[in-house]
């Protein structure tokens, strides 16, 4: 599935991040395919927050599709 698709609560685990532009930005943050991490909110109409340790970033809904993501074990 896609980040898009995320459900607030979740623990996900980053499979892939089909854009480069997207990726490298990504890394930048330090989320990477293998990473794990929280999907702490659901904007309706508008982002999704995810969480990596102490840090949240917002990912638009278009730039959410564009990454794969698995639901990780608890």
């Amino acid at each position: 599935m896609t980040l898009d698709l995320a459900k607030r609560g979740q623990k996900l685990k980053i499979l892939d991040i089909k854009e480069p532009r997207v990726k490298a930005q990504a890394i930048r943050f330090g989320i990477f395919e293998g990473e794990t991490v929280f999907c702490s909110e659901i904007i309706p109409a508008g982002p999704i927050i995810i969480r990596k340790h102490t840090q949240e970033i917002a990912i638009g809904r278009g730039l959410a599709r564009l990454i794969t993501v698995a639901s990780a074990t608890k």
